[in-house]
């Protein structure tokens, strides 16, 4: 019997060294890996608002939070007018835990 892979409609993401140490970098952050966390465990998105209600710290910071997320590729930003909803890159996520797997 012949094995099929399992299919994903995301494509695959190569990294490169550069992303790999940006990534790691936003996640040494201990406050960004449990907004990760937090945006991850949303089904359809984390509103900003919600992140901002969850955390003792002022709107500049979740939003610089969020930028490094964002700028190494770990979460997808959705503005819609003023207000933001934020979703997991798990493409990019696998990527990056497959890219350690392999050290």
């Amino acid at each position: 019997m012949r094995h099929i892979p399992f299919m994903t409609t995301e494509p695959e993401v190569e990294l490169t060294d550069k992303q790999v140490a940006q990534i790691a970098r936003a996640l040494a952050e201990p406050r960004r890996h449990q907004i990760l966390e937090q945006i991850g465990a949303a089904t359809d998105g984390l509103p900003c608002l919600a992140l901002a209600q969850k955390h003792d710290i002022s709107a500049a910071t979740i939003s610089h939070h969020l930028k490094e997320l964002e700028t190494a590729g770990l979460i997808d930003v959705t503005r819609v007018g003023k207000a933001m909803s934020m979703t997991v890159n798990r493409a990019v996520l696998r990527a990056y835990l497959a890219k350690l797997a392999s050290i």
